[in-house]
Parts: structure tokens; sequence; C-alpha cells
């Protein structure tokens, strides 16, 4: 019998698959590691603002996000004009491949880039080109050997999720110049918030001295504010107004929205997530290495550890034996990273559980 069909290429889109949740096993404590989620949850003021919205929920939203635009022009020194905001960055990544992707063109990401990349471009019917990292970081040469004249879009995570590299900003500047003008580079800056280096930058100054570039910030991480699915993008005017014309009008909701600005407002408890962040983070790598595992260098707020190949010592088998004890990673075979799992910088208990559960597994004959 006949039936709607899908569009060519969605059927081959392999679903994204996030990191799985614990389930909760009465007099078992259990700490979820899997979803790059922050340990302190959001700003009380934020938490405050968003109950605050309940008052008026038969209100529509704001339809331009025009208050949340405005705080994060304040914060970031931006034209809130050349701001767009959406639900979640994830949105506005898909906006972005609707706006400027379509059947034969091209979109380049890197070998364990985003996932959410590969699923927005091929939807629109273009093909994901994936060009190979060195040392689990982008590397720009590889880039600029897969552009073709059908590409159209380079995604590029800074810092990479779930690598925790990053690329400095001299080389970001040098992969803009490399690309044709037509071609729109779009700099996902997720995990910006936690880096530290003197040759990083967010993004900001490319997009503000070229017409071809984005950036995109999300609330999901320091911020706290997953649940409620925020995040903006800064663009040249042009791409602004492209991306606008087939935006929802009332894409995030007022409560979120409001979360938001309180959120971003709330600057020490940005600073106080960071600083743990980068005193765990310094902690678990080095601590994980004496044990005998490489953990990847990270900018970001997880670590990356790799495991061998050999029965009784995989990453799944690690992965089980965590899980036990209440200790929830994130296996990566669909980041084609079969021997990695990805652990969130957690509380100082749940820090020192992983590591005591992984030197565990490592002595365990």
């Amino acid at each position: 019998m006949p039936r709607p069909v899908p569009n060519p290429g969605i059927l081959d889109i392999a679903p994204y698959t996030p990191g799985k949740s614990p389930v909760p096993e009465p007099g078992r404590k259990v700490f979820k590691l899997s979803a790059n989620e922050t340990p302190f949850g959001p700003s009380p003021k934020a938490i405050a603002a968003y109950k605050a919205a309940a008052a008026h929920l038969e209100d529509y939203p704001e339809g331009t996000s025009r208050v949340l635009r405005e705080a994060i022009g304040r914060a970031f020194g931006l034209d809130p004009d050349r701001i767009i905001c959406g639900a979640g960055s994830d949105e506005i990544l898909n906006l972005l491949a609707h706006t400027f992707l379509g059947q034969g063109d091209e979109a380049i990401s890197t070998t364990h880039g985003f996932l959410v990349y590969p699923i927005a471009t091929m939807a629109n019917g273009a093909r994901n080109v994936v060009a190979p990292e060195s040392n689990l970081t982008a590397d720009v040469d590889a880039i600029l050997k897969a552009v073709t004249p059908r590409t159209k879009i380079v995604w590029l995570a800074n810092p990479n999720n779930p690598t925790g590299t990053y690329l400095p900003f001299d080389e970001v500047k040098r992969l803009r110049a490399g690309l044709p003008p037509h071609v729109l580079l779009v700099l996902d800056a997720a995990y910006s918030d936690y880096v530290s280096r003197n040759d990083y930058e967010i993004g900001i100054e490319l997009v503000a001295t070229t017409d071809n570039t984005v950036m995109t910030h999300t609330f999901s991480k320091i911020h706290g504010l997953a649940a409620l699915r925020v995040g903006w993008m800064f663009g040249p005017a042009h791409i602004v107004d492209a991306v606008n014309r087939i935006r929802g009008p009332f894409n995030v909701a007022t409560p979120a929205m409001l979360a938001a600005v309180a959120a971003i407002e709330d600057t020490a408890h940005q600073e106080m997530s960071k600083t743990h962040t980068e005193t765990w983070r310094n902690w678990l790598t080095e601590e994980i290495a004496k044990l005998g595992l490489k953990v990847t260098p990270s900018v970001a707020n997880f670590v990356l550890i790799h495991f061998p190949a050999e029965k009784g010592k995989s990453s799944g088998e690690a992965d089980a034996f965590l899980t036990r004890r209440g200790l929830v990673l994130r296996a990566l075979g669909n980041y084609r990273l079969p021997h990695a799992l990805r652990m969130t910088i957690g509380t100082e208990e749940a820090n020192r559980l992983v590591l005591e559960g992984l030197r565990d597994f490592v002595a365990a004959k």
C-alpha cells in the first residue's frame, strides 16, 4: 500500500544518540557524567526569573528575544541586531543548514566533530564531507583540502566535543583566509566559557570583520540551562536577516529567555563553575594518567579517557564496571572513538569516585 516517503537522504541519517541517563536503584547514589552538564545547576537568580515567569504563561513570547539579545550584547559587547536566539544552539545550526544548503551542496565537518553537523547537513539534501583530524584536533590543511566548488558550509566546534581539543585563533584565521568567500564558516563555541588559553578567541573578531563567518553559543553548559533549550548566534547582518526569515517567531519560551538573561548576568556563578572545572580537569588528567590510561588534553568541561582494545580492559568493560557503581560516563562508538569514554567534570565526590573506580578496574584481573 502506498505511503508517504521521506525526502532523499533522510533515512541515511544516523539519529543522534545522547549519553545514557542513569537508572536509579534503591540504596545507590548515581552520578550522571555523560552529558557535559554542570554539577552546580543554574544560577539561583536564573531559577528565580524562571519561576517568576510562571505568572504570565498565557502570553506569547516576545518574538525576537529582544531582552535576551540585549543582555548578550551587553555581556560580549555586541550589536543585538546581529544576534539570533534559538531553542538551543542545535536549532540555530539546523536553521543555518536550511538557509544555505540544498541538494548537491556539500558541508565539511571533522572526524570527531559534533554529531548534529552531519544530521543538519544531510537533512537538507547536502553531502557531509569528513575532514581528517590530527591528534584528535581539527586540521586546517585537511579541511581546506576537502573544499570543492560545491562546499557551502564548514562546521567547526572550537573547543571540540567530544575530544576537548581546540584550534588557536591564528589557525582559525588561517582557515577563514583559505576558504572561498562563498563558504560560510560556522564556529560553534558551546564550550568556550571553560577555556583559559591566551591563544584562544571565541570567534567574535572574525564575525565582526568578515561577511562569511558566524559564531554560535549555548546556555546549556556553564549556565546550566540545558532543560530550557536556549542558544544564540552572532553573525553578519545579511546572514541574520536570511536566517530570521525562516526562524519560528516564538522559538524561545519566555521563562527560558528570562532565565538566560539572569544567568548571563550572574558572572560570579560562572567564575565559580569555571574555576572548579579547571581545578578538577587538571587533577583528573594527571591522576588518570598515573593509572596508565591516556587522557586527551582538554580545555572544556570534560575529559576523554582512552582504553586498550584488549579483552578485560576495554572501554565497554570499563563503562559497565563504572555503571555498576553508579558512575555513568559516555561511550563514543558513534563518534568513531570506540575505545574511549568521555567523562564530564563533576562534583569533587563524583570525580574522586570515578578515579577510585578506574583504579579498581585497571587493577582487576
